[in-house]
């Protein structure tokens, strides 16, 4: 992620209000998409205006921060992402903010206007053998009935006007459905958190054989035979977690530290990863590299034709 903003924001009864917004000098035009409907047909015109308060001397940008360090008790920092790294068929980056936390404000604001268009790796943020809150959006299902949604059991075959139903749907009073009881709706695409998902490995992007572990010696990189289904190949540092993760492929997630201090043996111990399998995820994957598929099936016929 990239930092390109500041975000004050002061205690108030009703809670949090936003005081003031300090942006850097340089927005990238990914982070720029984000704030237009339609890119290609606008005049590009955003933070033009902005970028002059640099040129005159910083004298309104100071004002600002100093503004924060006065009146605000909660310091955010506004990041977004590098979506162009990767190829999803997006090119708007995705825009947050990040509390910062330790110190005084003061310090806060210091630390945060320093890592202005500073790029944040995951590394700098997560290790090897830590827990992290994984946050997203679930695949979408649709519109489904109470069999599916609920796990209600079916009516007896012989059910008049249908069988994938509740059979009762509440007494007579109170007079209304009651809240608990299972009905048909939306199933899926539902914004979920789960917590404590334990961190295998951190690979990094320029190291050529990012899978290989200390008792599988076979050169390979992270990426299987044919790439992973629906996405492609990862070409970028990558995250290998315990468990699976919410949402369909190329679905933007939120990693986030976990809330409370993990202390059970299972967080705390050291893995050691002893093989990553990267045969192919489509069909019935045989081999872990394509020298190792070439040795075994020998010469073929588009390998003739090439």
């Amino acid at each position: 992620m990239v930092v390109v903003g500041i975000v004050g924001y002061v205690e108030t009864a009703k809670g949090l209000r936003a005081l003031t917004t300090v942006w850097a000098e340089h927005l990238n035009d990914e982070v720029k998409r984000r704030f237009y409907k339609n890119w290609y047909r606008s005049k590009k015109k955003a933070f033009t205006k902005y970028v002059k308060k640099y040129a005159e001397g910083q004298k309104d940008i100071n004002a600002e921060l100093e503004r924060i360090k006065q009146y605000c008790q909660c310091v955010r920092v506004l990041a977004h992402t590098q979506i162009r790294k990767i190829k999803v068929g997006q090119k708007k980056a995705h825009l947050m903010e990040i509390q910062v936390n330790g110190g005084d404000i003061a310090a806060k604001v210091d630390f945060a206007s320093q890592m202005f268009e500073k790029q944040v790796p995951v590394d700098a943020v997560f290790s090897k053998d830590e827990m992290c809150d994984v946050i997203g959006v679930t695949k979408g299902k649709g519109y489904e009935g109470v069999t599916t949604r609920w796990g209600c059991n079916r009516l007896p075959r012989k059910s008049h006007r249908g069988l994938r139903k509740v059979a009762c749907i509440g007494a007579w009073h109170p007079a209304k459905v009651q809240y608990s009881v299972p009905r048909a709706g939306q199933n899926g695409y539902h914004h979920r958190t789960e917590m404590n998902k334990k961190i295998f490995k951190i690979g990094k992007h320029d190291v050529k054989n990012n899978a290989t572990t200390e008792f599988d010696l076979t050169e390979k990189g992270i990426n299987p035979l044919g790439g992973f289904p629906h996405y492609g190949l990862v070409r970028e540092d990558y995250l290998l977690l315990k468990g699976c993760v919410v949402g369909p492929k190329k679905r933007v997630i939120t990693l986030r530290k976990p809330l409370f201090e993990q202390t059970q043996r299972d967080a705390v111990e050291e893995t050691t990863l002893k093989f990553i399998d990267t045969s192919s995820k489509f069909g019935h994957g045989r081999f872990q590299t394509v020298e190792e598929k070439d040795k075994f099936m020998g010469m073929r016929k588009k390998k003739i034709a090439a």
